[in-house]
Formats: C-alpha cells, sequence, structure tokens
C-alpha cells in the first residue's frame, strides 16, 4: 500500500488519523511532541547515542548497519506489543525528527501490514515551524479577562470552579506544571520543557472560541522557569481585570491547605527560601526557617505575606493601567465564597 504524505498539522487535520506515531528516542519525545503521539521508538536513546558515535567517529556504512539491526528488532517488538490489537483500517501519522530515515523505516513495515500510512513531512520540525508561527509571529486576537489579586486569595480554584461550569478559561499554570509563585513547584512533577509547555498551550488555544471572553489569571511573563509567548503576554497586558481580594488570615489558611505538598517537604521549602528575589536578611531567615520547624505554617504564610508577596504585589498593582470590570471581596475562601465568587464573575465578565 502507497505510503501518503502531509504537512498539515493543525487540529482538524491531525484529528483525521487513528493514532500520531512519534518514532523518535524517549528523550526527544519527552523535551515536546505533537499533542496526542505515541512515542514507538525506533531508536531508544542509547542506541541512538550509539549510532551516532559511530556515524561520527567510525564509519557511516557501520552506523547505518547497526542502527538498522536496531530499528528491525524495535519495530518488530512494537508489531507485537504496542500495536498487536490495531485493526486493518487503523490509519496511523508517523513522524521523527525531519521525516527521515527513522519515519520511513516504520512506515514502509506497517504500509506493507496493509495499513494506510501517512508520513509527516519534515517530521517534528515540521510542526515545531507551525507552532512557532502561532505563538511568536501571529497576533492573538483573544477577548480575555484576567482574575487578579494578592497571593492566596484561590485565584486557580475560581478558575477551575469557572472552568466546571462552562466558562471558557486558560490555566497557564496548569499547562506549565507550577503554581506561580516562589513556592509553586509542584512536588513530583517537574515543569515541561519550553517547547512542550508552548505545544501545549497552542492546543489549549485552539480549543477557544477567540470571540467569546477568556478567563486567565494575571500571572508575570514567566511561570516558574516557563515563558509566556510574548504575543500572548502582550494580550494579557492589555486585558481587563476582575481583582479579588481576601483577609491575611484567610488567605493563610488556604494557602497551608494548597502547598500542603511544599510544607511538608522541608528540602523545598529552603529551595523557596533561597529563590527570593531580596535576601530576607539572616534573622528574618531564621525566624521563618522556625515557624516552619514549629509547625507554625500559617504563621509563616503571614509572614511572607506581610515582607515579600503583598509589598510585590502592591506595587505592580500602583503602575498597572489596565482597565479594571470589578472587584470582589471574599469574607473566607471556604467552598460557598469560591461558589459566590463564580457567579460574579460571570456577572461582570458577561459569561
Amino acid at each position: 500500500m502507497a505510503i501518503q504524505h502531509t504537512e498539515a498539522v493543525d487540529a482538524q487535520s491531525l484529528s483525521k488519523y487513528d493514532a500520531i506515531l512519534d518514532v523518535r528516542s524517549p528523550g526527544e519525545f519527552d523535551e515536546d511532541h505533537i499533542p496526542g503521539a505515541e512515542n514507538l521508538p525506533v531508536l531508544d536513546n542509547a542506541e541512538r547515542a550509539e549510532v551516532g558515535t559511530i556515524y561520527v567517529q567510525e564509519s557511516r556504512f557501520l552506523a547505518r548497519r547497526i542502527g538498522a539491526a536496531h530499528v528491525a528488532r524495535n519495530i518488530a517488538r512494537h508489531l507485537e506489543t504496542a500495536l498487536t490489537d490495531r485493526p486493518a483500517s487503523f490509519r496511523p501519522l508517523i513522524y521523527c525528527w525531519r521525516g527521515g530515515q527513522r519515519s520511513n523505516a516504520m512506515a514502509t513495515i506497517l504500509s506493507q501490514v496493509g495499513w494506510p500510512v501517512t508520513l509527516l513531512t519534515g517530521g517534528y520540525k515540521t510542526y515545531r515551524r507551525r507552532v512557532t508561527a502561532r505563538l511568536y509571529d501571529e497576533s492573538q486576537d483573544l477577548n480575555l479577562i484576567l482574575l487578579d489579586g494578592h497571593t492566596g486569595v484561590a485565584k486557580t480554584e475560581i478558575l477551575h470552579r469557572l472552568a466546571a461550569r462552562g466558562v471558557q478559561t486558560l490555566d497557564l499554570e496548569g499547562l506549565a506544571a507550577h503554581r506561580g509563585s516562589l513556592f509553586g513547584a509542584i512536588a513530583g512533577r517537574p515543569q515541561p520543557s519550553q517547547k512542550l509547555f508552548e505545544s501545549r498551550l497552542l492546543q489549549a488555544l485552539d480549543r477557544l472560541d477567540p470571540s467569546r471572553p477568556i478567563v486567565v489569571e494575571a500571572e508575570s511573563s514567566k511561570i516558574g522557569d516557563r515563558m509566556t509567548p510574548p504575543l500572548l503576554w502582550r494580550a494579557m497586558q492589555a486585558a481587563p481585570r476582575i481583582e479579588i481580594s481576601a483577609g491575611r488570615e484567610a488567605r493563610a489558611r488556604y494557602l497551608v491547605s494548597a502547598y500542603r505538598d511544599v510544607i511538608e517537604n522541608p528540602a523545598e521549602m529552603e529551595a523557596a527560601f533561597a529563590r527570593l528575589p531580596t535576601y530576607p536578611g539572616r534573622k528574618r531567615l531564621e525566624d521563618w526557617r522556625a515557624l516552619a520547624a514549629e509547625g507554625a505554617f500559617e504563621d509563616l504564610a503571614v509572614a511572607l505575606m506581610e515582607s515579600h508577596y503583598d509589598p510585590a504585589y502592591d506595587r505592580s498593582s500602583r503602575k498597572d493601567e489596565r482597565p479594571r470590570l470589578g472587584s470582589l471581596a471574599l469574607p473566607d475562601l471556604g467552598p460557598a465564597s469560591q461558589d459566590a465568587a463564580v457567579l460574579e464573575i460571570r456577572r461582570l465578565a458577561g459569561v
């Protein structure tokens, strides 16, 4: 059966395939891949390194021969495992780094099985060019509304409640696997690479209707170590905002609950202290460590808000020229108050 070729990597075009098979090494796949792709490597990390070294240091012919043996064994294993239950009508899209030998080898064998196979011309690089063009070159004509407010006012939780009620939202912290603060790293869940973050972001944007309001948290230009693409960041800078407020004690209680994974990990706490942009002084740092050691985490949260989070937010807020749609003060941050906030935000945003 003849192998088909395509360069179309938009969401609608990709949806017509039964599976997207990424035949690159696991290391390449982990750095970034087309959303929804399955990793069926024809060379694993060690085999790819071995073949590359032989290619450069010894012989191109030897590298190709050894590589071909690895590829043949790996494709056979995939046919006997991951692909064993695919029907005769199975229609996969296959890609490697740039549409070269690895994807051609997989496509050739799968087409001989009888499956209608399509090869992505240019491979991953074709897909990556589209991501770059969409996020860095094309204007983001989005109807954004920002959720703003001091640290600890449950913006993320409220955003999730809005999404559950059918409101369009863009969860940048979820896409970046980071809660957007000094203590925002999520235990056991490293951040994706910048490229993978951008792939997830474009997938999320493609699912949205740009003519309708989209609620997003007011973030800084970086979420942990991941950068919000400049065009989206500029759109956020011009978007109107809804400001949420609550007392420090209520915010402290919420933060202790939301950041339980950090609180229970002394190494994470110490790493967060080290990320403070301004050294707090030895005495203050010792006091914070003592509060953590005593388990007085609400007191620690209040201390951090007073000395770091609130002053930083207040300075930024005074310079903020974005229009304000409204503000709401929450008596506490429990479920009932969050639900009340959702209703008011929907009214203010017209959604």
